[in-house]
């Protein structure tokens, strides 16, 4: 994903706000949001092959990233989401570090304990899955 490109932002208020302080300040503000751990994601759009760039709370796990689809217990899965099903190279900055990385679906195997990490850093994930018929896809991010 060249960075010379123009990345276009979440369309929501808020999360656009986020990410506009964390691009600014290259991290410094924006990392933690109301006291959780955030990360910005760049996909190419799946339709249109544009990138877009959104900020999700994240937990780890040894070196690999972990992120949740929640998209608030939507009956649909995020924009974000089947962009990177479609194209799993995607761009991350945690922090101030900018880095490569490959996404993918926990395999159903690894989901559980992955699950339970991530509704412990942030418990509304389970009100979401209860809101929701679907199982809320949890992302592995590995650095490539």
């Amino acid at each position: 994903m060249p960075t010379q490109e123009v990345i276009t932002d979440s369309p929501t208020g808020w999360v656009a706000s986020h990410i506009k302080r964390y691009v600014d300040s290259d991290g410094a503000d924006g990392h933690q949001y109301y006291g959780l751990n955030t990360l910005l994601i760049t996909t190419r759009g799946r339709k249109t092959g544009i990138l877009r760039r959104t900020a999700l709370i994240y937990g780890q796990d040894g070196d690999r990233y972990i992120v949740v689809a929640s998209n608030g217990g939507s009956p649909h899965h995020p924009n974000w989401y089947l962009n990177l099903k479609a194209n799993p190279e995607v761009q991350v900055q945690v922090g101030a570090d900018h880095f490569t990385a490959r996404a993918r679906t926990a395999t159903p195997e690894e989901r559980p304990a992955l699950w339970t990490m991530m509704s412990e850093i942030f418990p509304t994930y389970r009100d979401y899955q209860n809101k929701t018929e679907r199982e809320i896809p949890v992302v592995i991010l590995e650095r490539v």
